[in-house]
């Protein structure tokens, strides 16, 4: 059964255009010293392949190639540098965005698409699939594809990828219904154990050095990831390694019923930010306190049960 899905896979790719020219190219002057795209992988989603270290299944990378991809944005501190520094070098990136945070700026979402890179989604609000069921993993997935579509303003890419990649057959299968491809990695920065931009570099490298190809995992939402682009990206270059940038052949369709849902919130979200008392972060509140106010603020109530617990106040949360 794997060998004809790995097959299957690999038709897939193949017929869908592995070999078209790279996308965007033309925006950027050749140089010697920009990594650019060296090809453009159109993939075909209809039986919702998946692909990375955790499936074993079809690769369409050759030995020497990566696709960088970015997880948990848009954080505009860090989105906005990582695709200056993309943009510095002519290359392209998929972002598996959370929903939350695409509603939180959608102007953001709306600039890394403009310039060329692929969005994906990354569930609504990062949680972990494995723990929550299957009822709550299937809001999780649709709310995210909501969200992200309504902030881009038009449909998107249907590339997914589990938060902590995390996965369960019943999502899995639930994202071939739907005809979306399931994107692990290969190679993993782990830049969010780190504050230093040059582990991050070191740990991409490293993994490379072993893997010598493979889906790339970075995050847009760290201050290490940001500071580390412009050498990483110099680095692949003088290395000899190449980017491909990938595409879908088919757009995912959103679901009424969670569309409805994410307009509720952004409706909430309006009337909130149009109170004057109400102004607060948009996706992870908090208060702070002046030290006269620390001494006089009461003991806190007893601690309430995780949200965790509850998976339904979890999803709708802000």
């Amino acid at each position: 059964m794997r060998i004809v899905r790995a097959l299957s896979l690999a038709v897939a790719c193949l017929t869908a255009g592995q070999l078209q020219p790279a996308f965007g190219q033309t925006a950027c002057a050749p140089a010697p010293t920009k990594l650019g795209v060296s090809r453009t992988v159109v993939i075909d989603t209809q039986a919702g392949p998946r692909f990375g270290f955790q499936y074993k299944d079809a690769s369409f990378l050759a030995d020497g190639e990566v696709v960088l991809t970015f997880d948990d944005g848009p954080s505009r501190a860090y989105t906005k540098p990582i695709l200056d520094a993309l943009a510095d070098h002519c290359t392209k990136a998929t972002f598996f965005m959370v929903g939350r945070m695409a509603l939180a700026d959608p102007q953001m979402v709306k600039n890394v698409a403009e310039q060329g890179h692929t969005v994906g989604t990354h569930t609504w609000s990062h949680a972990n699939l494995h723990q929550i069921g299957p009822a709550a993993a299937e809001v999780e997935v649709e709310m995210g594809i909501s969200a992200v579509r309504s902030a881009l303003g038009r449909p998107i890419t249907p590339f997914f990828r589990f938060p902590y990649l995390r996965d369960t057959q019943g999502a899995l299968r639930h994202l071939a219904g739907r005809h979306v491809a399931a994107f692990s990695i290969d190679v993993d920065s782990k830049d969010y154990m780190t504050t230093s931009a040059s582990a991050v570099v070191g740990r991409v490298l490293g993994g490379l050095a072993t893997s010598r190809k493979g889906i790339i995992l970075l995050h847009d939402i760290h201050a290490s990831t940001a500071r580390a682009m412009l050498t990483l990206l110099a680095e692949l270059k003088a290395r000899g390694y190449k980017v491909v940038h990938l595409r879908p052949k088919a757009e995912v369709q959103t679901v009424a019923e969670y569309d409805a849902q994410v307009l509720q919130h952004t409706e909430r979200r309006r009337v909130a930010s149009d109170r004057p008392l109400a102004k607060r972060a948009l996706t992870w509140p908090a208060t702070v306190l002046t030290q006269s106010q620390a001494e006089q603020a009461p003991a806190r109530p007893p601690a309430r049960p995780r949200q965790e617990d509850n998976w339904i106040s979890n999803i709708f949360r802000w």
